[in-house]
């Protein structure tokens, strides 16, 4: 099987070869070829070179368009910096309120006219012109939620849904209507998969989750199967309580991070869901052996059961040792 092929295998209920590993890279991607960060979300070209010369070296099963969540936000005209080994620094919060001249005055984004959405689509057109027979292409696009706390800034939304609950999900409706378009047009360039990024929504409780996360999470998901994708849900930090309701989702693989039981996640996810994780990214693939990472790889498939894909909680450090790496994307040997 290739890893097209394998990954495809396993969402359908189909029997596979052995357990497809997708680690997230970004930055180690960009050093691993001697680039800096800044040039690898800013220039296409050096983020398909770097997942593609990462992809040759360790041998995992899915090429990921992902960079950093502030391409949507740049596009509705937020300022950046651009450290060279950092992510991009936002210079203020767009919107300074939620008064409705505000929020309306937010368009439907042509990802085809804002610069860093165009180059995330031709970032996926690349990968699709090189390697879409084998290997699986992830785009990505920010979850609803996530990008209204990129707009907003996140301690004002998290006021802002205390003081102005209606104005939270008028803006939330705005941005779904972006989101949705940059999937589409991803999909349009080449992409299996389109990861959603909603991280802001970890800090969320269940029923704060269910309100302002899951309807508009459900609507993009829905969107981009009709499209003909699949869909990834990648939310950072310790999810646990939210694991009712992602499963909800209607995502086909929801990525786990260290901190989350994946037996617990199983027990709501059922059969139908593929988990994605859940290695630690720091103490052990950052900061252990390659043998702590084989046991830590092992632990994470007896615990998630199937299906299931193996990768670090979160994004690979840029300093993780390559032989960690290398041990990671082999446990499944």
């Amino acid at each position: 099987m290739n890893s097209k092929e394998r990954i495809y295998a396993l969402l359908n209920g189909q029997a596979i070869d052995r357990i497809p590993v997708t680690p997230i890279l970004m930055a180690f991607a960009a050093r691993f070829i001697r680039k800096t960060y800044c040039e690898y979300y800013l220039n296409y070209q050096v983020l398909v070179d770097s997942y593609l010369a990462c992809q040759k070296e360790f041998n995992f099963d899915m090429v990921m368009a992902i960079s950093d969540p502030f391409r949507e936000t740049e596009g509705y005209g937020a300022v950046f910096s651009y450290p060279d080994n950092g992510i991009p620094v936002m210079k203020e919060p767009l919107l300074k309120t939620l008064e409705d001249r505000e929020i309306n005055s937010l368009p439907v984004l042509d990802p085809h006219q804002a610069s860093r959405m165009k180059d995330r689509l031709l970032a996926v057109n690349a990968f699709h012109q090189i390697i879409s027979k084998d290997i699986p292409i992830l785009g990505w696009v920010e979850g609803p939620f996530a990008e209204a706390a990129d707009l907003r800034g996140v301690q004002n939304l998290m006021m802002d849904i205390i003081d102005q609950p209606e104005q939270v999900e008028s803006l939330l409706k705005i941005v779904l209507e972006t989101e949705k378009k940059f999937a589409e047009e991803q999909i349009k360039a080449g992409a299996d998969i389109i990861g959603v990024g909603d991280a802001a929504a970890s800090l969320l409780s269940p029923s704060l989750y269910k309100k302002y996360v899951l309807p508009f999470e459900q609507e993009l998901f829905n969107s981009i199967h009709q499209l003909g994708a699949k869909v990834k849900l990648h939310i950072c930090g310790n999810t646990s309580g939210l694991l009712p309701y992602m499963a909800q989702t209607g995502a086909d693989i929801i990525d786990l991070d260290f901190m989350v039981s994946l037996k617990e996640a199983r027990h709501y996810f059922g059969s139908q869901v593929c988990i994605c994780g859940n290695v630690d990214p720091i103490s052990v693939m950052l900061e252990g052996t390659p043998e702590d990472v084989r046991q830590a790889s092992l632990r994470c498939i007896e615990d998630a059961g199937m299906p299931f894909i193996l990768s670090a909680g979160c994004e690979i450090p840029v300093a993780t040792p390559p032989e960690n790496l290398h041990a990671l994307c082999q446990a499944v040997l």
